[in-house]
């Protein structure tokens, strides 16, 4: 069957496939010798997005992790826990205060004081400079920028229970909603999730930074390479909650909280090049 038509010869005999090209277009011979560009240009074909459950399916699982990678950290843990076998007695009561404080009876109740404290306080987990924050704050003055503030916490914790959690975060990081806190972002939204579930999230901040978040720590202590946080589909939100479910499962009981757990990873990401 002929190709197609040569444009000077007006004859479709002998039409011979010499490539394919890009974009689903081929070049092609007519028996006269003359060579065109045949076809229309084929757009690429999209992938359709995944499904939530199909990427948390897809994530890395700890089982994914080398057995001979397993015992060192687990040489390296047996160490730590010799050495540092408790931590900051202070961090429970702490935390107890504001989950408190982040109930849902709690949230409209508090003095707008204590959340601006929340944001600026090392207790447990540190958040790093809030200077982005406390501008907003000020520019707002204590009133609205409690309201907003609670309106963030109250969507984080409490917000509507057919968009998952992973999700929620999402919008707020992203700015996706409006009554969003200005400058209440990663670390201070991770470290909410830390006060009212100290038994699940470990008090590593962020995911990826250079000083250490939990996708440098997979990478470097469990040989595990977590996605980009520029991905569309995985988004950042997911991604927060995914690998703090698998450091958590990785590292194990033993620790007094997940403050001293998260202490630990720190601190064996900077011995994994150590003789074992």
């Amino acid at each position: 069957m002929a190709l197609a038509m040569c444009p000077l010869c007006s004859d479709d005999e002998d039409v011979e496939l010499v490539r394919g090209l890009e974009g689903g277009r081929r070049l092609v011979r007519h028996r006269c010798g003359f060579e065109w560009e045949h076809g229309a240009l084929v757009e690429p074909r999209k992938q359709p997005p995944r499904s939530f459950v199909d990427l948390k399916a897809r994530f890395p699982k700890a089982e994914d992790v080398e057995p001979e990678v397993l015992e060192r950290v687990g040489r390296l843990k047996a160490r730590y826990l010799a050495a540092r076998p408790g931590f900051d007695p202070d961090v429970a009561a702490y935390w107890e205060k504001y989950r408190r404080i982040f109930s849902r009876e709690g949230l409209y109740a508090c003095d707008p004081r204590a959340l601006k404290d929340f944001a600026n306080s090392d207790v447990g987990a540190r958040p790093g400079n809030q200077a982005t924050f406390n501008s907003a704050w000020n520019a707002l003055g204590d009133d609205a920028a409690a309201e907003s503030t609670r309106q963030t916490v109250e969507y984080l914790l409490h917000g509507p229970d057919d968009v998952p959690r992973e999700d929620r975060l999402d919008h707020l990081l992203s700015g996706a909603k409006p009554f969003a806190m200005t400058g209440f972002k990663e670390a201070l939204l991770t470290r909410v999730l830390c006060v009212v579930e100290p038994e699940r999230f470990l008090s590593i901040l962020k995911y990826t930074t250079e000083a250490g978040g939990k996708r440098e720590i997979a990478r470097i202590v469990y040989g595990l390479e977590l996605p980009a946080p520029e991905s569309v589909n995985w988004t950042l939100g997911r991604l927060v909650f995914w690998s703090n479910d698998l450091l958590h499962t990785l590292v194990g009981d033993g620790f007094a909280n997940q403050q001293h757990a998260a202490a630990f990873l720190w601190w064996a990401k900077d011995r994994m090049d150590e003789p074992s």
